[in-house]
Parts: structure tokens; sequence; C-alpha cells
């Protein structure tokens, strides 16, 4: 579904990304972890289309799209939901939905209004759809940024640390929800978090990055057991 060939992204002399080669399938959760630094944000930003690669290609559907800019890559059906949600505070959740489901999708009206409803039933807004998004607290606004993401129509999702700063309780409907867009609706999600006990309940895979390199992929479990893991990105314990 979604590919990075040999990313590199280089600012000055710091190499952010050094040859990242991974690849998500429809249906598959992809976590992403790794210490600060790791590169994680800006693979992501390369992957949604805010960054340009120094070197390498990204690849949607076997096409080549490393020049297609954000909008576009949206319409194509490759969406992001951020860390921090901005929302446009003096609409409604309904008329966030609404832009994102008609100016993100391209969707017509009527079509866009019937995404909305789904959307927001789907992520359990309905209840405040009528509410302005700048009153909402955390865990609304999580969602609301989750759910414009959705009303895009991807097949694609891109997460960035969307569960911080939510309880344990307010992550796990978080993650039922992901768990529902990967299953029922056969979306390919990447999320990058840096609450691992949350991540690894929503993903199917997990890949650690280091110095803007892949250390490690391959099943949660067996990832958070590998020695390199533990020693680059949890640290290891004094004598």
């Amino acid at each position: 579904m979604l590919a990075a060939v040999e990313i590199r992204k280089q600012f000055g002399a710091l190499a952010a990304l050094d040859g990242v080669d991974f690849a998500v399938s429809a249906g598959e959760a992809v976590g992403i972890v790794g210490p600060n630094g790791a590169g994680k944000t800006t693979l992501l930003n390369v992957l949604a289309g805010t960054t340009l690669p120094s070197k390498g290609s990204v690849v949607f559907r076997g096409v080549d799209v490393t020049r297609a800019r954000a909008d576009a890559r949206a319409r194509m059906g490759i969406s992001r939901a951020h860390q921090i949600p901005r929302p446009f505070g003096g609409m409604t959740v309904f008329e966030n939905c609404f832009v994102a489901a008609s100016t993100g999708a391209g969707l017509r009206r009527k079509e866009a209004y019937a995404r909305c409803l789904e959307v927001l039933e789907l992520s359990g807004l309905s209840g405040v759809a009528d509410r302005r998004a700048d009153t909402l607290g955390l865990l609304e606004r999580k969602r609301l940024e989750l759910a414009r993401a959705i009303a895009t129509n991807p097949e694609v999702l891109l997460l960035d640390e969307i569960g911080a700063g939510l309880t344990d309780a307010e992550a796990a409907e978080l993650v039922t929800l992901i768990n529902h867009l990967r299953t029922d609706d056969g979306i390919a999600v990447v999320w990058i978090e840096h609450i691992v006990h949350v991540l690894v309940q929503g993903v199917t895979r997990l890949i650690c990055m280091v110095s803007g390199r892949v250390l490690a992929d391959g099943e949660p479990a067996t990832v958070m057991r590998d020695e390199r893991v533990i020693e680059a990105y949890l640290g290891t314990a004094a004598a």
C-alpha cells in the first residue's frame, strides 16, 4: 500500500534519515518507536508530503508520489493525524469533519455530509457534533483530529503520537477505534508513539529507529525483547 524506499533526509550536516526502507500493507498497522532524534517524525513528514526527502522515494499503490504535495496525497488516500490537535476552533465538530471530507477527500456536498455522519458515529463524537471545537476536552480533540483524518477516506493513516496526554482508559478507547479501522475497513496504519504499552495493543508490527536508521523490524514482542532495542531505546541498567 505504502513504501519508503531508501529514504534519506539531510539537514545540513545532520542525517535525520539515513536509508530507511519499509512498507505497509492494507489492514496492517506498523508502529514506530525510538529515542528522541531517531528520525520518526521526519519519516512521517516525508510519507505525508510535508517534507521532501534528499534521496529515495515514497511509493503509494505502486505509484511514485515523492514529489506530490500533502493535499494531493490526501486526495489519493494518504491522511495524517497530528500529535497536537489544531481544529478550526470557531467551527463545530461537524463542520471540521465536513471540511476534511469535502476539501481533503474532494467529496461532493451530499457525499461529504453522509461521510461526516458516519465518521462522527464511529469516533464517538455524534453527541458533540454541534459543539464548537474550541470547547472540547483533550480526548474529544484527539478524537476530532482522528475523525478529520478518517473523513478524507484514507487507505493509509499516519498517526503521530495521538496517545500523548491521555489516561490509560482514554488511550484504550483510541486503540479500539484504530483496530476497527484496520480490521474492518482495511486501512493501513503507520503509528508513531512513545507510550509503548499502548502502541503494542494496536499494531501488528513494530519498527525501532535509531539515528535515522531502522534498527529492528518485526513482531512487537520480539522487537521489544531485542537487546539492541533495549540498549538503544530503553537503556540498560547500571552494574
